[in-house]
């Protein structure tokens, strides 16, 4: 079993910046991908970013150049660097890990954008 725990979240105003961290810890093998989710009230759970072992990278448009999924595999954590931070990016934040093809998931933090 892997454990997530995240956090960092808050309150910010439009066009400011917010860090989340993210722990893995338990029986870690090899993490194939680390990264992060959202979810709005009342919609779907959808990607953000993820990044691989290998540091590909992959990101919702929504992010591109905002957003940056930096990994420290050494340390076992993820984080999501958010820039420019817009109204639309307030949601609930989960960080995400895979580790033979099985996912895992923190309990979330809340990141609410608003002046």
């Amino acid at each position: 079993q892997v454990q997530l725990v995240e956090s960092g979240g808050g309150l910010m105003q439009p066009g400011g910046s917010l860090r989340l961290s993210c722990a893995a810890s338990g029986t870690i093998f090899r993490l194939d991908a680390m990264g992060w989710y959202r979810q709005a009230s009342g919609k779907q759970r959808e990607l953000v970013a993820t990044v691989t072992s290998g540091g590909t990278t992959t990101y919702a448009d929504s992010v591109k150049g905002r957003f940056a999924v930096p990994r420290d595999n050494a340390k076992k954590m993820v984080y999501l660097q958010m820039n420019s931070l817009k109204p639309e990016d307030t949601a609930v934040y989960y960080c995400y890990a895979k580790q033979d093809w099985q996912p895992y998931w923190g309990q979330g933090t809340q990141v609410t954008v608003s002046s």
